[in-house]
């Protein structure tokens, strides 16, 4: 079993965020709240999958947009938005620890301290079925990390969607 050293954060979008995205997403639109009938989407601003009846909304999101005006980057063509599910309300945000979202592939996209592309890695967490232990699927996502970080280049990491490369959530060091 490897032991790793390193705390990795998985960061849901910030509460202050959040509030912008309500009023005005990325792309200036309004947000307009819809009932899941289904549920399963996957929140953004919990890291969690919506239960049918949350009221939720899709919004355009800029993630490395948003960390850029945080560290003083300049992300340049690397700069996109992309749709992104979240409640529609305040929600109570992330309950517990750990990596979300992590029973399927996902890549896992590296960014440098001036907001590029510096490499990214497909994390294969096993079978993307209901086999397998979530220690497994964690342990998957924490080796990836753990190769991320290990690049000083690396400042902040983005764990993506394979099927329509959708930004899910935000990693940096703990």
């Amino acid at each position: 079993m490897t032991t790793y050293t390193t705390t990795y954060v998985s960061r849901p979008i910030t509460r202050a965020a959040l509030k912008e995205l309500r009023s005005a997403d990325d792309a200036g639109r309004r947000m307009v709240p819809v009932t899941d009938q289904e549920g399963g989407a996957p929140l953004r601003c919990c890291l969690r999958h919506s239960e049918p009846g949350d009221v939720i909304a899709l919004v355009s999101y800029a993630p490395l947009r948003r960390w850029a005006a945080e560290t003083g980057a300049d992300p340049g063509a690397y700069d996109e938005q992309g749709p992104v599910f979240i409640h529609a309300e305040e929600c109570e945000g992330p309950a517990g620890r750990g990596h979300p979202f992590t029973r399927a592939h996902r890549t896992v996209r590296r960014y440098s301290t001036d907001g590029r592309i510096v490499g990214g890695r497909l994390v294969e967490s096993g079978v993307a079925s209901e086999e397998g232990s979530e220690q497994a699927f964690e342990a998957a996502f924490e080796e990836a990390f753990e190769e991320a970080f290990a690049d000083p280049e690396v400042a902040v990491v983005h764990v993506r969607a394979v099927e329509y490369g959708c930004f899910l959530y935000e990693v940096r060091r703990g």
